[in-house]
């Protein structure tokens, strides 16, 4: 009976995490962007995932569209060039390209990360960046599809990203990081300072006790 148990349980486990590994492909699969801390109203590093579905062709190019920020500089990639296109008008960026130069691309059953520094990122709890691959056989397949009235994903969704509540600051999570390294710049600077009192507080002890030996040898 505990051996038909263990079975079951074993059986359910496996079943359980293929499952669990099955979906997790799926979503691997998808254009994706992330960015750790990013806030309302803040600035952030987006990171947009991009892999390469096709089994015979290579991704080419990747356009992102943007929510219009006021801020938007792409990290240098070598073998793509990059472009963002902004409102003549108002300047704002509405979207940013990414070339492949002749020869290169991303191949099936690869993936390449795409970075961009952007903001003030909307006062929203979740904005979206729909996105349009293109291939080196000519296909072109939009990542613009919103989740579905149950709740599941749709079969090519929009990379979204969930914002947290704006800081006040207006710098979102990079006010933190520069509070952290100015902390740790005043961290260092004291203990410098303390090592080097040590080290004077020292050497004046070794030289009285010097002193104090050479007038009792004299006595």
């Amino acid at each position: 009976m505990k051996n038909t148990l263990l079975s079951r349980a074993l059986v359910t486990t496996v079943a359980t995490g293929s499952a669990v590994l099955l979906a997790a492909g799926l979503a691997s699969a998808h254009v994706t962007v992330v960015a750790p801390g990013a806030a309302q109203g803040g600035y952030s590093v987006l990171t947009f995932r991009v892999p390469t579905e096709s089994d015979t062709a290579s991704t080419t190019k990747v356009t992102v569209a943007l929510p219009e920020l006021k801020s938007a500089r792409t990290e240098p990639l070598p073998g793509w060039t990059s472009v963002v296109d902004k409102d003549p008008t108002t300047l704002v960026a509405k979207s940013v390209t990414w070339t492949a130069d002749p020869g290169v691309g991303v191949a099936p059953g690869q993936f390449q990360q795409f970075v961009l520094s952007a903001g003030p990122l909307p006062t929203e709890e979740t904005v979206e960046f729909k996105a349009t691959q293109t291939y080196s056989d000519g296909t072109v397949v939009n990542w613009d599809q919103e989740a579905l009235a149950d709740g599941s994903e749709p079969d090519k969704p929009a990379p979204s990203l969930t914002l947290a509540a704006a800081s006040g600051d207006g710098h979102g999570s990079d006010s933190t990081a520069t509070a952290t390294e100015v902390h740790t710049d005043n961290t260092d600077n004291t203990a410098r300072w303390l090592g080097g009192v040590g080290l004077v507080l020292g050497a004046l002890g070794a030289a009285l006790g010097l002193g104090a030996l050479v007038r009792s040898k004299r006595a």
